[in-house]
């Protein structure tokens, strides 16, 4: 399989929240395939944005290999990432507003998910290609603090480090008279939630040629 960018991602272990979140967006990352979607009037639209990334949470944001290296040399080094990051976990995970769409975010103490991300974006960057002229213009327009432009111009990305928040993605951006009703949808199909909320392993993804995301390799944290 040939992609055209890679990320690190959390990606929820086999079981009833990895479906639930399969069926929500209408794409199984896990698998690489399309999943047989909730039969609810509007889900497909406000999932549109979200749905070729499958139900993740982004530890090293997506980016193109940099010159001289290739795949395989990715995966033999995302594993001594593994194997010196620890596990870390959270009280769980709640249904949560981030601006104007709707995500799942931790509960309780986020620094751990945080060192793991950020372990993951500092130990892995040496295999990011410098972002073109046109990328920095388009998350310029987001109107970014001077700290997120220091981020975006060192690690290709402004959300990074202390600018971090982990979360995983149910919509793209929602009116705002209809939040209410869709986190009451949510609410209604989810899963329990875990409790406490154990990030365990890390993932990386690839980005295939028709733009959605896969599992190319899973990676237990043993640190």
């Amino acid at each position: 399989m040939s992609y055209t960018r890679f990320a690190i991602f959390y990606l929820p272990p086999d079981g009833p929240l990895a479906e639930f979140g399969a069926r929500w967006l209408g794409w199984d990352v896990i698998h690489g395939r399309p999943a047989d979607p909730f039969d609810l009037p509007g889900l497909q639209d406000i999932t549109m944005t979200p749905r070729k990334y499958g139900f993740h949470g982004t530890l090293k944001p997506p980016f193109r290999l940099a010159e001289g290296v290739g795949i395989y040399g990715l995966q033999a080094a995302v594993a001594p990432v593994a194997e010196t990051c620890a596990p870390a976990q959270c009280d769980s995970l709640q249904i949560a507003r981030l601006g104007r769409f709707l995500a799942l975010t931790p509960k309780g103490d986020t620094s751990g998910i945080a060192r793991i991300a950020a372990t993951c974006v500092r130990d892995l960057d040496d295999f990011r290609a410098p972002l073109a002229e046109a990328d920095l213009a388009r998350r310029r327009k987001a109107g970014l603090s001077a700290r997120q432009e220091a981020l975006l111009q060192r690690w290709g990305y402004p959300y990074v480090m202390e600018e971090f928040r982990f979360h995983l993605t149910l919509t793209g951006r929602l009116p705002r008279k209809d939040i209410p009703q869709w986190q009451e949808t949510i609410a209604d199909h989810l899963p329990d939630l875990p409790a406490p909320f154990v990030v365990d392993q890390i993932a990386l993804v690839g980005e295939r040629v028709d733009g959605c995301f896969e599992l190319i390799q899973r990676y237990t944290l043993t640190g």
